[in-house]
């Protein structure tokens, strides 16, 4: 492979010691001048020892990309440069430029090529100045391989761990240090929103005795005569139920109260629940349940009634109900996620309200948000996995009541430090815009888990 770099623009500086202070205050703003001009892909100050007292000598290299920038660069910032340090230090500070070039391109095999492979910059030590890409071959191995799907997860210094570790305890960190430029040591916002909401779903709905029954002993299935019994117990408890339910005068010959109906029904079900070992009895008739008349749909929206007429609402009732709700339920959870989603540019918007003077623009308000849905499902992941494991080891409730608790109010606290953190406000108004904030998600969740909803209706 052939490869030359791209010319070298030197400038030595001779200075007066007068003006050593001046000039180097001077020569770091050239220097971060340099760092962000398109054209220049390194650079580098050297100061040259051994010189007399009278003057002390920097040499500033400059790596162009190519040829074509480095004459644009000659006619603009150099030249800019040159002209700019005689005006400011007049006699006291001399300076000769030199352009330095490869003369004969160098023939090397890939895997010492001074150039990266992938993007063709310059290269100085393992990874490449301009795109980050490792300093090796073509070649791979498969540890390679595995190692970069598993990076994130596996090394305990990875991205996806620092990024956690403030999204967890450190409110708006993670927001104001990507608006600030440090961005390098953390997981990109939006992946790490998708990673966590991905892994919020995976630990809220997957049981492993259900989904990965082959990998557990089975329960032992009841046998005929043993369900037969067990309905036998529940249907005695319910009856008795409803015999001190008479007695206290809640029943009478035309039925339930309708105020008492909740009360009758909790009470008969934790008879059963506790009698009957999991069986369900049915309480009252509800064979009639699905049918529905025009009158039933009276009160309901003009736009709701013509999409949702009394035989397509018996239709879907018919549907839900005949497999217990599972296939509706199961088109509300493939919603929920695309409902979170839309959710995230509306509280945006409400932010760029609510913060008008902010000069930010919608994406970094955008930013905020990402972050903050990140971090609630980073928690309810912790409560769920808490929940269980309390579970697991027989926690006194007390304590796993205590810890939900406390996890629980840490949401509305993480946003209002957040909140202040990012924006800079005080405490007083940076409150007023919380409550607004809030009572806009609440009404924002409200209507994306109705359209949620509706859509599993309709498509079920």
């Amino acid at each position: 492979m052939t490869t030359q770099a791209g010319p070298l623009y030197e400038l030595t500086f001779s200075v007066d010691p007068a003006s050593f202070n001046e000039f180097d205050t001077w020569l770091n703003a050239l220097a971060e001048q340099a760092s962000h001009k398109q054209g220049i892909v390194d650079s580098r100050v050297f100061e040259v020892r051994g010189d007399a007292e009278d003057h002390r000598t920097w040499v500033c290299q400059f790596q162009c990309l190519d040829e074509n920038a480095s004459s644009e660069l000659q006619d603009s910032f150099f030249t800019d440069a040159t002209v700019s340090v005689s005006e400011e230090f007049g006699d006291a500070v001399s300076v000769a430029s030199r352009v330095l070039r490869e003369d004969t391109p160098h023939d090397l095999p890939d895997a010492l090529s001074p150039n990266c492979l992938n993007c063709g910059g310059r290269q100085k030590g393992q990874y490449c100045a301009i795109c980050g890409q490792r300093a090796h071959s073509r070649l791979i191995s498969l540890w390679e391989l595995v190692s970069d799907a598993f990076g994130d997860l596996l090394e305990l210094d990875s991205r996806l761990w620092r990024t956690l570790t403030p999204l967890l305890l450190r409110p708006g960190h993670l927001t104001r240090d990507y608006l600030q430029g440090r961005r390098v040591r953390y997981m990109p916002p939006f992946r790490t929103y998708l990673v966590l909401s991905l892994a919020f779903f995976v630990v809220a709905f997957f049981d492993p005795r259900d989904d990965l029954g082959l990998l557990f002993e089975p329960e032992p299935e009841a046998t005929v005569e043993e369900i037969a019994e067990k309905e036998a117990r529940a249907e005695a408890a319910k009856q008795e139920i409803l015999a001190e339910l008479a007695a206290e005068g809640i029943i009478a010959g035309d039925g339930i109260p309708p105020e008492r109906a909740e009360e009758v029904e909790e009470r008969i079900a934790e008879a059963v629940e506790a009698n009957g070992g999991g069986i369900k009895l049915q309480i009252g008739d509800d064979s009639d349940s699905c049918d529905v008349s025009s009158d039933d749909l009276a009160e309901m929206p003009e736009w709701f009634k013509r999409r949702f007429t009394p035989e397509r609402v018996s239709t879907v009732c018919e549907r839900v109900t005949a497999d217990g709700g599972k296939s509706f339920f199961d088109l509300l959870l493939d919603n929920i996620p695309v409902a979170l989603i839309v959710l995230l540019p509306l509280m945006a918007l409400v932010l760029k309200v609510l913060y008008p003077l902010s000069r930010r623009y919608f994406v970094e308000h955008l930013l905020f948000v990402v972050h903050y849905h990140a971090f609630f499902f980073l928690i309810l992941i912790l409560q769920i996995l808490f929940s269980r494991l309390a579970n697991l080891i027989r926690l006194p409730e007390a304590i796993a009541v205590l810890a939900m608790v406390a996890a629980s109010l840490y949401i509305p606290v993480y946003l209002f430090i957040a909140m202040r953190r990012v924006y800079g406000q005080g405490r007083i108004l940076t409150f007023v815009k919380y409550f607004g904030l809030v009572i806009a998600y609440n009404v924002g969740t409200a209507l994306t888990m109705f359209g949620a909803v509706l859509f599993a209706l309709v498509a079920v």
